[in-house]
C-alpha cells in the first residue's frame, strides 16, 4: 500500500471514515515519535559508552510528546467509522465520539435538519439520556435552545426517522459546527 492512499482522506473531524484514518496517522505518529526518542538514547550510549549524557535527558523529554501521542492513538483505536449505508445523507457527520467526565458516547452517523439531532450508534447499551443531557447543556451554553435529540441504536428506524426529517434552516448549520467541535 503506497503512503500516499494510507494518509489521502478528509481529515475533518464529522468526514466519512474520519476515525479510521486518523487511527493511522495516530498511530504511525507515535511510533514515529517513540523511534525518535529511541534513537537519540542508542546514539547517546554508543558515542559515549554510558547512559549519563546530555542524549539521555533529551530522550526522556521525547517520551512527553509521544507518551501523549500515544494515548491519543488508544482513544482513536477504541471506536470503528460508520458503515457505507448511511453516507449520502445531507448535513450529516459520521464517526463522532463525544465524550463527558464520566462517558464517552460513540455516535456512528448523525443528522441535523429541522431543529432536530438524530444520530445512530452500534453500540446497543448507548446511555441515550446522559447524551441528551450532555449535549442539551452544551448547546445551551451556546444559545441554541429547542432542539430535539434521539440517538437509535436499531438501523431500520433510524432510516425511517432520517426520511422523514425537515428542511434544514440556519441554526441547524450552527448546531452542526458546535457539535463537531466537541468530538473527539
Amino acid at each position: 500500500m503506497k503512503i500516499s492512499r494510507l494518509f489521502s482522506y478528509d481529515k475533518y473531524k464529522g468526514s466519512y471514515l474520519y476515525l479510521d484514518t486518523q487511527r493511522k496517522y495516530e498511530i504511525a505518529r507515535t511510533v514515529l515519535y517513540f523511534l525518535i526518542s529511541f534513537g537519540i538514547f542508542f546514539a547517546g550510549l554508543i558515542a559515549t559508552g554510558t547512559k549519563i549524557n546530555l542524549l539521555t535527558v533529551v530522550a526522556v523529554l521525547g517520551m512527553l510528546p509521544a507518551s501523549k501521542s500515544l494515548v491519543s492513538a488508544i482513544m482513536f483505536m477504541r471506536y470503528k467509522s460508520c458503515r457505507e449505508e448511511f453516507k449520502a445523507e445531507s448535513l450529516s457527520a459520521y464517526d463522532m465520539v463525544f465524550t463527558s467526565e464520566k462517558i464517552n458516547f460513540p455516535v456512528s452517523h448523525l443528522c441535523v435538519s429541522g431543529g432536530c439531532i438524530i444520530g445512530y450508534s452500534e453500540k446497543k447499551d448507548f446511555n441515550e439520556n446522559a447524551f441528551k443531557d450532555h449535549i442539551s447543556g452544551i448547546l445551551a451554553a451556546e444559545r441554541i435552545t429547542d432542539i430535539t435529540i434521539k440517538v437509535f441504536t436499531d438501523k431500520k428506524a433510524y432510516t425511517n426517522r432520517i426520511s422523514s426529517l425537515g428542511e434544514s434552516d440556519k441554526k441547524d448549520n450552527s448546531v452542526m459546527t458546535v457539535l463537531k467541535q466537541i468530538v473527539l
